[in-house]
């Protein structure tokens, strides 16, 4: 039987509704499982997907959605959007294992209020769950200090860097080149054609006065490892 949380008048107070969106089944059972434990929340609901996400909130009615990043034939940064557009009140917890200052940076501006990163030790994703729920924003110790920096001025990007001239999805896209995949594995990430992923590419090499696909991946390589660091 689950713990219940009282109210100074002795009346079960209600939990908070949980609801989380990660196409690893591992991974959501881990989070049920450890929201489980607290006296003063509770899981509503699970998608592996956005769309299934967005057909099922109406029903579930969570106070909050955790949201992964990277989800099969969608983006969690569209489902976010769609979200608030769609369901205003609900509250958006990313919880991604990308640690790049400039993808939590598009997940805020998307209209994320948190940015956990999985890596993160399960009281600390509990913290930024209930940091969320009393309506602050919450981001990772481990991105503080970086999004600050880009914030205020302290930011390694230029003019014409990718994170600001690309949008969101050809920031996507440039971001999976960076990571080594191929067109079509992109197209079936992000539930497009590939067709329409040559578009963005496109795009991308017209933005950031690249000439061919060879610039373009060369370029994405070496944005990615400068968001690990290396």
């Amino acid at each position: 039987m689950k713990p219940e949380t009282h109210s100074p008048f002795g009346k079960a107070a209600a939990r908070r509704r949980v609801f989380l969106v990660d196409d690893h089944p591992l991974v959501r059972e881990w989070l049920a499982s450890m929201i489980t434990l607290e006296s003063d929340l509770e899981v509503c609901g699970q998608a592996e997907e956005a769309s299934i996400a967005l057909g099922a909130v109406g029903q579930a009615r969570p106070d909050l959605m955790i949201v992964d990043l990277s989800l099969p034939r969608g983006s969690g940064l569209d489902l976010i959007k769609s979200m608030r557009a769609q369901f205003p009140s609900v509250r958006l917890l990313v919880l991604s294992m990308h640690d790049e200052a400039s993808v939590a940076e598009r997940a805020f501006r998307a209209g994320a209020h948190g940015y956990a990163v999985k890596r993160e030790s399960g009281p600390r994703i509990i913290d930024g769950i209930r940091t969320v729920l009393e309506g602050k924003f919450y981001a990772s110790p481990s991105l503080t200090a970086q999004l600050a920096g880009r914030m205020f001025g302290g930011s390694a990007q230029g003019r014409g860097s990718p994170e600001e001239v690309l949008s969101d999805r050809e920031m996507e896209v440039f971001r999976q080149r960076g990571q080594g995949r191929s067109p079509k594995e992109i197209a079936d990430r992000l539930g497009v054609s590939v067709k329409t992923v040559g578009s963005y590419d496109a795009r991308i090499k017209e933005k950031l006065g690249l000439d061919d696909a060879g610039e373009l991946m060369r370029e994405a390589v070496l944005w990615h490892d400068r968001q690990r660091g290396l």
